[in-house]
């Protein structure tokens, strides 16, 4: 009788390695799950870099906007400065034109006979002048004053005086003079021609009344063409 040995039971080892299996499976299912559930979705990046473009794209429009809207202001502001500069200059010359009319016509006015008030040049194209004369006088109150003006002008050429009169600075050798005709004051206006290479000394307002005698006043060139009024000399 032969004698059996049985057979001896399997190694604990297999068991162990079977259950680190098991948690080497557990941990890369909940490794993937994880990924799965963090990790960015290619169609979630697509919205959201459609979402940041048109983000962007609103903020640009904004932006645009204030840029517009800080322009516009600026120019409305130049614009405001300009129209208050200008009404500032028109009250200027009102106040101007009330302290006129008041030297002459108010109450306490001094009274003075026919006389040139004020001349002013404003250069032109070329050789042309233009000329205001304000003719003025409240000696005869509710009278009319009338004749006619005309201008002369000194000056030098090649170094030595000459003296223009009506006729050459109008290029008119019969050239009238302006006529006038006023109460308390009047503006004659028109265009004188100066000759090429000539240097204006001085401008003479000769008036010749309807009655009475000749009136002639003097104006140094520098005085008749600044921007300020220019005073004559008898």
């Amino acid at each position: 009788m032969n004698d059996e040995h049985p057979t001896p039971p399997p190694h604990g080892h297999g068991l162990a390695y079977t259950l680190i299996g098991i948690f080497l499976a557990a941990l890369l299912f909940g490794a993937w799950g994880v990924w799965t559930l963090f990790a960015p979705r290619p169609g979630d990046a697509a919205a959201r870099l459609q979402a940041q473009g048109e983000r962007i794209e609103l903020l640009e429009q904004q932006v645009a906007t204030l840029k517009r809207s800080d322009q516009v202001s600026r120019e409305a502001n130049l614009d405001l400065q300009g129209t208050l500069a200008e009404r500032d200059e028109e009250i200027a010359g009102l106040r101007a034109d009330v302290a006129f009319y008041e030297r002459f016509v108010g109450s306490t006015a001094q009274r003075h006979g026919l006389s040139v008030h004020e001349l002013q040049l404003q250069a032109q194209q070329g050789p042309a002048w233009h000329f205001t004369v304000t003719l003025t006088q409240n000696l005869n109150r509710g009278a009319v004053n009338s004749g006619r003006r005309t201008l002369a002008l000194e000056g030098s050429r090649d170094g030595k005086l000459q003296r223009l009169d009506w006729g050459q600075l109008r290029q008119q050798p019969d050239a009238p003079g302006l006529d006038y005709s006023f109460k308390y004051f009047q503006q004659l206006q028109g265009d004188i021609l100066l000759p090429e290479g000539l240097q204006p000394i001085r401008v003479i307002v000769r008036l010749q009344p309807a009655r009475g005698a000749v009136v002639e006043q003097s104006f140094t060139w520098g005085d008749a063409t600044s921007s300020g009024p220019a005073a004559g000399s008898r």
